[in-house]
């Protein structure tokens, strides 16, 4: 007999959709410089450093 699953609390998959729409429809009519612009400032606004600061 299978033990019953308890009842999600978090869907990491719904939020990842939903991320993702909201990115595509932010950018939708983007060019390209408003892109690399647009992504530059979520990242200067998130503090993730794609690469590690020099020492």
């Amino acid at each position: 007999m299978k033990a019953a699953k308890p009842a999600k609390t978090f869907d990491a998959v719904e939020m990842m959709r939903t991320i993702r729409e909201n990115i595509t429809r932010e950018t939708e009519y983007m060019s390209f410089q408003e892109l690399q612009q647009y992504m530059q400032q979520k990242l200067k606004a998130s503090g993730f450093h794609p690469t590690p600061p020099s020492s």
